[in-house]
């Protein structure tokens, strides 16, 4: 099929260039790259699962955790009672 396309200065000497390297045709340099483009664009990006490392802060004396309001009041510096 023929179309036509606007093809960037830069892909257009990049595809002449690979197409001479190989000596293949223009047109089917970019064929395969059109597919290999697809192909890539179509997969999701894969990504890592987040993961951090767990460190053991404790309990710092006199502070209850088991009210959390109480707690709060005394980080910040109030007088809960």
């Amino acid at each position: 099929m023929r179309t036509t396309l606007v093809i960037n200065d830069d892909v257009m000497d990049r595809a002449r260039a690979v197409a001479a390297k190989l000596r293949k045709p223009f047109k089917t340099v970019v064929n395969e790259a059109l597919r290999a483009g697809l192909d890539h664009v179509e997969q999701p990006a894969r990504q890592r699962p987040y993961k951090t490392n767990p460190c053991p802060m404790g309990l710092r004396q006199g502070r209850n955790p088991d009210n959390i309001q109480e707690l709060l009041a005394q980080i910040e510096g109030e007088d809960f009672r």
